[in-house]
């Protein structure tokens, strides 16, 4: 496997802070993106090794590992427990011709690839060949949704390591969420099952609601006149304008309770959280000289 420096691929030093690698990603990524660059092999290939650099480095533990291991930091546990397996002493038995051999490593000048193939790929006195199988390194993305979309069950296609994955997003995923897909992380080795990719959800607001858990709040706006006289209001919810009722001298800030019209409940197919409503009492401008007069007879009357 061929040795890739992630660092001169985002054009960072091994020094760079997250930030700075987040910021090179960035700059890179839509330098090359396919959407600007259509049919480009040479910027889609780029934009793939991009994406793999950031991948690792801006993950602090892969960072490690691979500052440590190198194009080999995907099996940088398994060599690690491999290692602890072995003797004491610091040296691998080698399956050789006749009595056998030794071959010696050690962790700082150690060629990992070396060592797997070694340890792995033969038995002692040469009568058995075997090479071990590795899971592959599982992978974790954040991608970007509107609230509206998570209120619905859609598909959306996010580009995760260059590569377009079409997923099914459940209505009332939360923010911060994750789901799991099997076999879309690193390949395995030896024939070892992939890995899988793990999507992190960052929902973004794009309504007038605002979300907590399962139930949705807003502030609903209703007249002078209704607020005192009482009456109908249309009320929009995030499934369509309902019709409620409202009780003479209502005062403003007063809340109530719409039972199931929040959000959808998680994978609870027809399940709803409720939708809380503040009234915001409008007080009404630009009185004509009639209007003045009645409110001024109405705050006469009052005392």
């Amino acid at each position: 496997m061929e040795f890739i420096d992630y660092y001169q691929t985002l054009g960072v030093a091994k020094t760079a802070t997250q930030e700075e690698i987040k910021k090179a990603y960035r700059k890179l990524a839509r330098k090359y993106h396919p959407d600007l660059n259509p049919n480009n092999s040479d910027a889609e290939k780029k934009f793939k090794q991009i994406n793999e650099a950031n991948e690792v480095l801006s993950h602090p533990e892969n960072r490690k590992k691979y500052d440590q291991y190198g194009k080999d930091w995907m099996h940088a546990e398994q060599f690690e427990k491999a290692r602890q397996q072995q003797s004491s002493s610091g040296t691998a038995y080698q399956g050789g011709g006749g009595g056998g051999s030794y071959y010696s490593y050690s962790g700082e000048d150690a060629d990992f690839s070396d060592f797997f193939n070694d340890l792995f790929g033969s038995r002692a006195g040469g009568r058995t060949r075997q090479q071990t199988k590795f899971r592959g390194q599982d992978y974790r993305a954040t991608v970007k949704i509107r609230l509206s979309d998570a209120f619905r069950t859609n598909k959306q296609t996010f580009t995760v390591n260059g590569k377009n994955i079409r997923v099914t997003v459940p209505a009332g995923i939360e923010n911060g969420q994750e789901i799991k897909i099997s076999g879309y992380g690193a390949p395995g080795v030896n024939g070892g099952p992939n890995g899988d990719l793990y999507i992190i959800f960052e929902i973004e607001n794009d309504t007038v609601f605002t979300r907590k858990g399962n139930d949705l709040y807003k502030t609903e706006p209703i007249d002078l006149y209704v607020a005192a006289l009482g009456g109908e209001e249309l009320v929009d919810t995030m499934d369509g304008k309902v019709k409620i009722k409202v009780k003479p001298e209502t005062q403003n800030g007063t809340k109530m309770r719409i039972k199931g019209k929040g959000f959808p409940i998680y994978k609870k197919d027809g399940e709803f959280g409720d939708l809380y409503i503040t009234y915001s009492i409008q007080i009404p401008t630009n009185l004509s000289e009639k209007e003045k007069s009645l409110f001024s007879e109405l705050k006469n009357l009052s005392k």
